[in-house]
Parts: C-alpha cells; sequence; structure tokens
C-alpha cells in the first residue's frame, strides 16, 4: 500500500501567554533563533544575544510589560509549539509620518511543526488584535537574509518599506523594514 506524502495535520490553538508558558517560550525562541540565525555570529554574540532576548528573566519581562501582547500557539497537550508578538509604541525612520502604526513582534514557530498553518494563524490573531486595539497599520523588521520568512511576510501582504541596523553583542546586521495596511 502506497505511504502518504501528504503533512500530518497538527491540532493547534492560538492564546494568550501566561506565566506558566515562560520557560516553553524561552526555550523554543533561543532554540529557533540559534538554528535559524547562529551561523552568522560568533558564539559570545550568539550568547549575549540569546540571553537578552530569550533567557527566563527577558520572557517575564515581556509577559509583564504593558506595551508587549504575547500570544502562543499550542498543541492539544497545551504544549507552545509558536509565539509570536504584538508590540505598541515603536517605529522606524522610514515609517515617520504613519500614525496608528504597531508592530508585529517574533513570529516562531517550531521546526517540527513548519507547513502546519500556526505562522499564518498568528499573523491573523496578532492582526486582529492590532485592529481591535485601533491600529490601521503593522510593521516588522526580518533580516535581509532570510529569504523564507521575506516570502512568507510578502504573501502576508507585508512589503519592503526601508532598512534598519540590527545589533547583536558587536554584530550588526541589516534587518528590511515591511509593512501593510490591517
Amino acid at each position: 500500500m502506497p505511504q502518504s506524502t501528504s503533512p500530518v495535520r497538527r491540532e493547534f490553538k492560538i492564546r494568550a501567554a501566561k506565566p506558566k508558558d515562560v520557560e516553553a517560550i524561552a526555550a523554543l525562541g533561543s532554540r529557533v533563533f540559534s538554528n535559524s540565525f547562529g551561523y552568522s555570529l560568533s558564539p559570545v554574540d550568539l550568547e549575549a544575544y540569546l540571553k537578552s532576548a530569550y533567557s527566563y528573566e527577558a520572557i517575564t519581562s515581556d509577559l509583564s510589560n504593558p506595551n508587549m501582547d504575547t500570544i502562543v500557539a499550542v498543541d492539544l497537550n497545551d504544549h507552545v509549539v509558536g509565539f509570536s508578538q504584538l508590540t505598541r509604541g515603536t517605529t522606524e525612520p522610514c515609517l515617520a509620518g504613519v500614525e496608528k502604526i504597531v508592530e508585529l513582534q517574533r513570529l516562531y514557530v517550531s521546526e517540527d511543526c513548519h507547513g502546519a498553518g500556526i505562522g499564518k494563524k498568528l499573523v491573523n490573531r496578532i492582526e486582529e488584535m492590532a485592529r481591535e486595539q485601533g491600529f490601521l497599520t503593522m510593521w516588522l523588521g526580518v533580516w535581509e537574509e532570510n529569504f523564507k520568512a521575506q516570502k512568507v511576510y510578502q504573501k502576508l501582504g507585508f512589503g519592503k518599506v526601508g532598512e534598519h541596523d540590527f545589533k547583536m553583542g558587536d554584530c550588526i546586521q541589516t534587518d528590511w523594514i515591511m509593512s501593510k495596511k490591517i
């Protein structure tokens, strides 16, 4: 009997992140960031960035930040398989004059769940939250060499509007700034 080549259907739901999710978010963020971008940084710069962005303390701070909403995708056992953040009060020079703007930050999905629609559902929920909060435009930063993510964002309606430097330790990389009307 021929084997099916269709992807395994993964069931998941999107919900607000809770304090009990901090360790899982920190681990997922560290793993996905390291696997995706670690090769482009020195070990010292990678370690410093992971500590500043994905330590238990950093994620705890994110969850208590009144200008940030963190959501997670969880499987049927309530294990975190993805997360994203909506961040208010940030902007870039290339977006000067754009009113009611908000940032989509950190769209991360566990590698074993890629292709299951989790990223799209996280973005859809973030956009819904932004509209509910009165925002009209969403922006994000994506590394200029992260072609896969750029294509995903373009499919979701984002377009490049500028660039900025992204510093991690002593390493400075260039991020594309992308935005869309929501």
